[in-house]
């Protein structure tokens, strides 16, 4: 349980892989642009477009620099908008941010962080300074609190609408603590991410101007065109792709123009030491791994090993979720652990060989499970986080071909842990408002994943994997909810399923069944916990043979399709349930695959 608990809290879920010798010494990744357009859910769903055009000159020697951003805004929703917002993500790396002050209230405070931020002195802080802001030529009033800046708009923005906001910035890197930062503790220059002055999101729920305290983010999806002037000497490699491979250094600084179309974040590093090597994935993107050359021999050697597995594992999650659209997938050394970003994962990267596939599988598995089904993370992390979780298992389990039967236990352990804990709170709470920082990563990776796991013995497993492939086709670059999920599973299964999203998600409701009572052929059956669900049942007779049963529930109005013997519907309200066996009985088993987050298996079985 403790060492369930420490993957957790890590972030750690980790695998292993074999070598490649395609290397290359390009200073920057190029490939073509491809475009996907999303299905159409419904004529009623709508979400915002946005485009940015940025230029920044980088001095490496004192981290900062000066941008110019020019970005065009529509408003494709009902409303008119008489403000917008930006995040302005560096800026929490101040002392006394509410990134800095709630690290030092909470708890249990993430080791990364601690007081490390009310430490750093004036050229190690990160901040961004908007001087000047404009709306189709007409200078705005702006105030930037805290990591958002507050624009009143000189006209608003009419329902379909597109606006021009010019804005000019500088900006001051931070020493490397969380996601962001320089001079990691691997020696990596720069990690940028979340760099630039970011629109908010505005959706049928209003704006999400959310301060940034300790999570993750929400973007509007466009299109991005950034140049990035930099000293000759470093090797960039992030979102996007590179329009000019063959640009050479004017005053010792080269400028690199990227594009990426249909993203909602652009993130990128550089550092003088990288490694570049480059992999082609058979029908599918090149991928790009950035990593020190500074690095011992076998950790050097790790990452050559890793790049045919992230070959792999790209075309697993491309199999079982959907086609990946871009046309380059990048693997950088750098951040502070794991994170995903559009096209690219920023990884620490001295670790274990089986470390560093691992945390590559759940950082690609993003790219699916929010950066092209892009979840609201601070509303509804375990989305993102539980079902990458889960999906990263499976995959893990199969490529490294570790055959567990139950490639989820670790979650479900995690998950009844914490729900015996009396530190659960509901999967609707903020990213930001768990009372702990353990209880935020139980619930939001590890319950998460047993959401989906549970959602297969519920509906079926084939169902589940259907539906997986439906939610994508369907929601793809867009931004989709818990119902979202649920709704392409009641189309899939043809079964009535809100009642799993609002009892497991929006409730601290536990299962728990147990056996009562056998008498002869006899076996009465108990509900304990709040939750419903449907049971699976293995008896065995006086005589050695088996039998599975099923037992629906009733207000799911069907059943999933099993080879059990089916018995009648078990209402919710009924505390017991009792049925008549074909012969006398020996034993009774509830659930016998463990696919029911039963918190109390010792009733299980009689």
């Amino acid at each position: 349980m403790k060492r369930f608990l420490f993957s957790i809290l890590s972030l750690s879920v980790f695998i292993s892989c074999t070598s490649s010798k395609n290397t290359t010494t390009q200073k920057a990744s190029t490939v073509t642009t491809s475009q996907t357009q999303p299905s159409q859910v419904s004529n009623t769903y709508w979400q915002q477009h946005v485009d940015y055009k940025i230029e920044i000159d980088m001095d490496v020697n004192t981290y900062q620099y000066k941008g110019n951003q020019t970005l065009v805004y529509t408003n494709n929703s009902p409303d008119v908008l008489n403000r917008v917002y930006y995040h302005l993500y560096f800026n929490a790396f101040q002392p006394g941010s509410e990134m800095d002050v709630r690290s030092r209230t909470i708890a249990d405070p993430d080791p990364r962080v601690g007081d490390r931020i009310n430490k750093l002195k004036p050229n190690e802080i990160g901040y961004i300074k908007v001087h000047s802001l404009k709306q189709n030529g007409t200078a705005l009033k702006h105030e930037a609190v805290g990591t958002v800046l507050e624009v009143d708009l000189a006209k608003p923005i009419q329902p379909g609408e597109s606006v021009t906001f010019n804005m000019v910035f500088d900006a001051q890197v931070p020493v490397q603590i969380r996601r962001s930062g320089r001079n990691s503790k691997e020696g990596v220059a720069l990690s940028m991410t979340q760099w630039y002055p970011k629109l908010a999101e505005y959706d049928f729920e209003g704006w999400h101007a959310d301060p940034y305290i300790g999570r993750e983010f929400h973007g509007v999806w466009g299109d991005f065109d950034v140049k990035l002037s930099i000293d000759e000497n470093y090797i960039v490699g992030g979102t996007g792709y590179l329009q000019n491979p063959e640009a050479t250094a004017k005053n010792g600084k080269i400028t690199w123009h990227y594009k990426a179309p249909k993203v909602h974040d652009f993130t990128w590093a550089a550092d003088p030491d990288y490694i570049h090597d480059t992999l082609q994935v058979p029908d599918g993107p090149l991928l790009h791994f950035y990593y020190k050359s500074t690095l011992d021999a076998e950790k050097k050697e790790n990452w050559k090993k890793l790049q045919p597995k992230t070959v792999e594992l790209m075309q697993y999650f491309s199999k079982h979720i959907g086609k990946y659209p871009y046309k380059q997938y990048s693997v950088i050394q750098g951040g502070d652990g794991g994170m995903e970003y559009a096209m690219c994962t920023l990884i620490t990267g001295n670790r274990s060989y089986g470390s560093l596939v691992g945390v590559t599988a759940h950082e690609m598995a993003h790219t699916w499970f929010q950066f092209l089904l892009a979840t609201n993370e601070a509303k509804h992390e375990w989305m993102d986080e539980g079902f990458t979780s889960y999906i990263s298992d499976l995959a893990e389990n199969e490529i490294m071909s570790r055959n567990k039967k139950r490639p989820i236990s670790g979650a479900y352990g995690n998950y009844i842990y914490l729900a015996k804990s009396g530190k659960e709170q509901p999967l609707t709470t903020h990213a930001d408002r768990y009372h702990f920082n353990q209880a935020y990563g139980i619930s939001a990776y590890s319950k998460g994943a047993v959401f989906l796991a549970q959602l297969g013995y519920i509906i079926g497993e084939g169902n589940l994997k259907k539906t997986i492939k439906r939610y994508f086709n369907d929601f793809a670059f867009k931004h989709p909810t818990p119902n979202n999920i649920i709704r392409s599973a009641e189309k899939v299964s043809g079964l009535e399923l809100d009642w799993y999203l609002m009892d497991f998600a929006q409730t601290t409701n536990t299962i728990d069944y147990g056996v009562k009572n056998i008498e002869e052929k006899n076996i009465t059956l108990e509900r304990i916990g709040l939750m419903p669900m449907p049971i699976d049942l293995t008896v065995t007779y006086t005589d050695g043979t088996i039998e599975d049963f099923y037992i629906p529930l009733q207000m799911m109005r069907g059943e999933k399709p099993t080879s059990a013997t089916l018995k009648a519907d078990w209402a919710w309200a009924f505390p017991t349930y009792t049925f008549e066996a074909s012969k006398a009985v020996k034993s009774v088993q509830i659930d016998p695959k463990g696919m029911m987050a039963d918190v109390d298996k010792k009733n299980n079985s009689k």
